[in-house]
């Protein structure tokens, strides 16, 4: 399953209500200034129901073993993970997200 790359970013459209624009402004510009999820990627993970993991790794086409390699690991160790067979570690998702040029919290499922 390779994905096409997508830079549309999954935004909530339901306006905010007057009174709770001031609690809602920071979250918004955080948003807005942080790297988001292409719509690719939380469609495939959503409704195809695929590893976060494995999605963002076939987003950016890359093979297991080249994220592996980045990441100093085994190849097996990663299938592991996108299979969802292990939970990564937080040191572990940390040099995965590293390895793929993403955030941490990118990658957090």
């Amino acid at each position: 399953m390779n994905l096409p790359p997508d830079d549309r970013l999954v935004e909530d459209p339901r306006p905010v209500p007057f009174g709770e624009w001031e609690q809602a402004r920071p979250l918004l510009e955080r948003q807005r200034g942080g790297p988001g999820i292409p719509q690719a990627v939380v469609e495939a993970h959503v409704l195809g129901v695929v590893p976060l993991l494995r999605v963002w790794r076939e987003h950016l086409g890359l093979t297991q073993q080249q994220v592996a390699d980045a990441a100093g690991m085994q190849q097996s160790a990663l299938a592991r993970l996108e299979s969802g067979a292990n939970q990564p570690r937080p040191a572990t998702l940390e040099r995965l997200a590293d390895a793929m040029g993403l955030t941490r919290e990118q990658l957090a499922e």
